[in-house]
């Protein structure tokens, strides 16, 4: 179930959107911090030739975190329901992106594990190399 406000900060009221986002105000820090190794590590892929191909998506993702901790630290400070929203669907996509990254990888993996097992057993059977 997912919450719609109708109008900036509706059914939420002050105190509740304090209590709700502190637990991600107070992870805002660590947040920061990832985010912004994520942006050094995007940096430094772009140095070379085919990390400048991937280097946006790292520095992407550093960016939604960052922005997201910033929401977050808005919102319980100037107890901004909307600002919650933000940080929380900003977190979402992070969430997304990591998913579908880390399902890219176990794909990769499989046709990497085929595609050297395929050639272990060709080694075997001494058709590779005659």
């Amino acid at each position: 179930m997912s919450y719609v406000p109708t109008a900036p900060g509706a059914g939420m009221n002050a105190r509740a959107t304090r209590e709700i986002g502190q637990p991600l105000a107070s992870a805002a820090g660590w947040m920061k911090f990832i985010g912004i190794m994520f942006i050094i590590q995007g940096a430094l892929t772009a140095i070379t030739l085919i990390g400048i191909i991937i280097a946006w998506l790292p520095i992407w993702i550093g960016v939604l975190l960052l922005q997201s901790a910033g929401a977050a630290q808005r919102s319980h400070i100037q107890d901004d329901a909307n600002a919650l929203i933000e940080a929380l669907t900003r977190l979402k996509t992070y969430f997304i992106i990591q998913g579908v990254l880390y399902l890219v990888g176990i794909a990769l993996m499989i046709i990497y594990f085929m595609f050297f097992g395929a050639m272990v057993a060709a080694m075997l059977h001494g058709n590779f190399g005659h």
